[in-house]
């Protein structure tokens, strides 16, 4: 299998593809803050996806990239909260984004607690 089959890594690139496309309408004096510090957390979740994936031959790197990635999740959280209170984003798309961005997370969380399923050696 390549990390590019894995499950959460395919909704996290969505997700991600999904906010670069939203965050093109945000204002312009958000390009160097907002827009920016979105579109790195939310592209961060993939990258520490694959990271941790190549790196289950070692069972706490892979843990550790993964909680970076969970960790990543829950910054483009922020963001998108951010985002929907300066009224960037509608209730139903905030809303939808979140919900996303939760089961992403859910996904990451399995990954953690069975790590065997991907390929992780016991210590």
């Amino acid at each position: 299998m390549k990390f590019q089959d894995l499950l959460a890594y395919k909704k996290s690139v969505d997700a991600a593809m999904n906010i670069f496309e939203i965050s093109k309408a945000f204002p312009k004096e958000e390009i160097y803050s907002l827009t920016d510090q979105i579109r790195r957390s939310s592209r961060s979740v993939s990258a520490n996806i694959a990271e941790s994936y190549r790196k289950r031959i070692y069972p706490k790197l892979y843990t550790s990239k993964l909680t970076d990635s969970d960790a990543e999740n829950s910054e483009t959280q922020v963001w998108l909260e951010y985002a929907w209170r300066c009224k960037y984003l509608s209730d139903e798309l905030y809303n939808k984004l979140i919900q996303d961005s939760e089961e992403i997370g859910k996904l990451i969380n399995y990954m953690v607690l069975h790590p065997e399923k991907f390929g992780v050696k016991k210590e």
